[in-house]
């Protein structure tokens, strides 16, 4: 029925002039999405304070609750159609009022992990793109027949929501940069293995996406307390994103997985000052996916003691800095990281290999990242110990990645489970950093155990197979104008 229900949405929002792409679809139904869950959310609490005997203090207002001007019922629950506003008074309250309350929320928060800020964060920056009154009511009917109230129903949402994600990344333009393909999140997941207690941090957030998977990754890692269980919820997950888009859809992605309040800032990470960090902002895992190929400008330079206008080359010194001593991070980075000759990228590397033991790096295909065009490497590190050893697996797949033919979890099988010993293979080997250029930090490296194939045929041989296929063409030409 959900199923049904998000392609309703989507059929609806294609309608409108207000929304043309799959990444205005994701922001406009996120937005109606979260105020859904925010509704059932409260019911729940009030619920629970109810059977406690204890007194319930709605986040919103009463008028602008959804029960209030979404789909306003009557006592036996059914709709209210004199009550409930549509076309040009719904648009209107909505543009003019309910945004305007909500955006309000940010200055109300006590702090950014309440859900007083994650409201106001949201509706300060986004706003309401459907431009006709009667679509925005067809959307809000849609979701109306969502429920946030099971796991059950959360956990088809969620997956739903992934969905949408992943069209939103395939959808071209820059939708690619908040979408990570989630096999390849899955596997770096499961090499870091975080574990319980320990904190995990993305300061590029994105859709979540790494996030959410640590979160399935710790709670089904073994059973959990309530108090462990409380701690995973509040405690354990952390990050920023800097993008109003990519902000409400990680938020929703994370409340759809389970975290009912995410430690989600709405903030571009680059501007603090990574000199400034405190040793209690230290956190144990770090996994990311950084935006490549982004300039920074100079007033963002400032911040690093390595100045690069690479965006994910600051990123990188930032991760460094944030992690703990035995702290580890996977990340994703542009495999041209490894040999650059510029002065930032040879100091980066030599930053990276004297204070942390950079122990795998990953070589992905070209194409992981549907229109990106970009090849990239995942680097595994743990800070506090400099790198001796380097081990390298290249995945070599044998077809070329698309949108119809995408990575999935088979493809880094082998990889996974040789991680664990760290075995030379056609497609894995090692270096020694004693062996590197100490000059240039170069850590790039050609593959020494793959086997080339060799063309044994001789010149005659050669020429008499270009031969015959020459024949079979001219024939196949020949027979196409008889027919013609």
């Amino acid at each position: 029925m959900f199923e049904q229900v998000f392609k309703n949405i989507d059929d609806t929002l294609w309608k409108d002039a207000g929304c043309s792409t799959e990444l205005d679809y994701a922001e406009q139904s996120s937005w109606i999405l979260f105020l859904k869950w925010l509704d059932d959310y409260e019911k729940d609490k009030e619920t629970k304070a109810k059977l406690e005997n204890k007194i319930f203090t709605p986040v919103l207002d009463k008028e602008y609750q959804w029960s209030s001007w979404a789909i306003v019922k009557t006592d036996d629950g059914k709709v209210d159609f004199n009550k409930t506003k549509t076309g040009r008074d719904l648009k209107d309250f909505v543009d003019n009022n309910l945004f305007s309350y909500l955006s309000k929320f940010r200055n109300k928060a006590e702090s950014f992990d309440t859900l007083e800020y994650k409201i106001g964060e949201i509706f300060s920056e986004l706003r309401n793109k459907i431009q006709d009154g009667y679509t925005l009511r067809g959307v809000i009917d849609e979701v109306d027949k969502l429920e946030f109230r099971s796991n059950e129903q959360k956990h088809e949402l969620s997956a739903l929501y992934e969905e949408k994600i992943k069209n939103m990344g395939n959808a071209g333009r820059n939708g690619g940069e908040y979408y990570t393909p989630r096999p390849l999140i899955k596997t770096i997941v499961k090499i870091v293995d975080p574990k319980n207690g320990e904190t995990i941090y993305d300061g590029a957030v994105g859709s979540a996406g790494f996030l959410v998977e640590a979160f399935d990754h710790v709670k089904n890692s073994k059973p959990l307390t309530t108090s462990e269980l409380k701690t995973l919820q509040t405690k354990t997950f952390y990050g920023a994103e800097k993008k109003t888009l990519a902000y409400i859809i990680g938020i929703m992605n994370m409340i759809l997985h389970g975290i009912e309040s995410p430690n989600i800032v709405h903030k571009n990470t680059l501007e603090e000052n990574i000199l400034e960090i405190q040793n209690n902002q230290r956190v144990n895992v770090v996994l990311a996916n950084p935006p490549f190929g982004g300039k920074e400008q100079s007033q963002i330079q400032e911040n690093f003691p390595i100045k690069t206008s690479e965006t994910a080359y600051l990123f990188l010194q930032h991760f460094i800095r944030m992690l703990k001593v035995g702290g580890r991070c996977g990340v994703v980075i542009k495999n041209t990281f490894l040999s650059n000759t510029d002065n930032a990228s040879i100091a980066i590397r030599k930053q990276l290999l004297e204070e942390c033991n950079l122990n795998i790096i990953l070589d992905m295909p070209g194409g992981t990242f549907q229109g990106a065009g970009v090849k990239t490497v995942v680097l595994f590190f743990e800070k506090g110990t400099p790198t001796k050893n380097i081990w390298y697996y290249q995945l070599n797949l044998n077809r070329n990645l698309g949108k119809t033919n995408s990575l999935n979890e088979m493809d880094l099988k082998e990889f996974i489970k040789f991680s664990k010993t760290r075995v030379e293979s056609e497609n894995s080997w090692n270096i020694e950093i004693g062996n590197i250029n100490q000059n240039t930090w170069e850590i790039s490296s050609n593959n020494p155990n793959k086997i080339e194939e060799v063309d044994t045929r001789t010149p005659k041989e050669i020429i008499k197979e270009i031969e015959e296929l020459d024949f079979k063409a001219n024939k196949a030409l020949q027979k196409i104008k008889d027919l013609m």
